[in-house]
């Protein structure tokens, strides 16, 4: 693995974080009617942490590979749709409208973790927890949209 590589795709991940220090939770997010399997609010740091790490890492595995191109215009696919769903739904406060980033990040994520699987095995791997997690999210998303229908709806 490429150290610099990595340092740049983990720049391109500290972008992304960055969103959840712009819009934080906040005490709308804590009134919320959450489904019972909500993940406690400190496992989130904790686990996007972890999964920016192991995105970074394997991103840099895999642009080392001759014929990497897909696999890395879809990473910035989906690193595109990760920035873009926290404004959306702690920002503008539109959970209904999230789901269309959520879905984007999660076809993007599923699309990188198969070509990154075909490029390199430790880089498939390392983005199969992301898939999980983006799962989770996605699940999340439309349990509370469901749960607080008026929080849903545009002001």
């Amino acid at each position: 693995m490429d150290f610099g590589l990595f340092l740049i795709y983990l720049a391109a991940c500290g972008a992304a974080a960055a969103t959840g220090a712009l819009f934080p939770t906040g005490p709308w997010y804590a009134a919320l009617r959450k489904p019972d399997w909500t993940p406690p609010n400190w496992m989130f740091p904790v686990v996007w942490f972890s999964l920016y790490l192991m995105m970074s890492a394997a991103a840099a595995r895999a642009a080392t590979v001759e014929g990497s191109s897909l696999g890395l215009a879809l990473w910035s696919v989906q690193i595109a749709f990760n920035t873009l769903w926290t404004p959306v739904f702690f920002g503008l406060r539109r959970m209904k409208a999230a789901l269309v980033p959520m879905a984007g990040l999660w076809l993007s994520v599923a699309a990188t973790t198969v070509v990154f699987f075909t490029l390199d095995l430790w880089a498939g791997l390392m983005f199969v927890p992301y898939l999980v997690w983006v799962s989770i999210a996605a699940a999340l998303n439309l349990s509370l949209v469901r749960l607080n229908p008026d929080a849903a709806r545009p002001s």
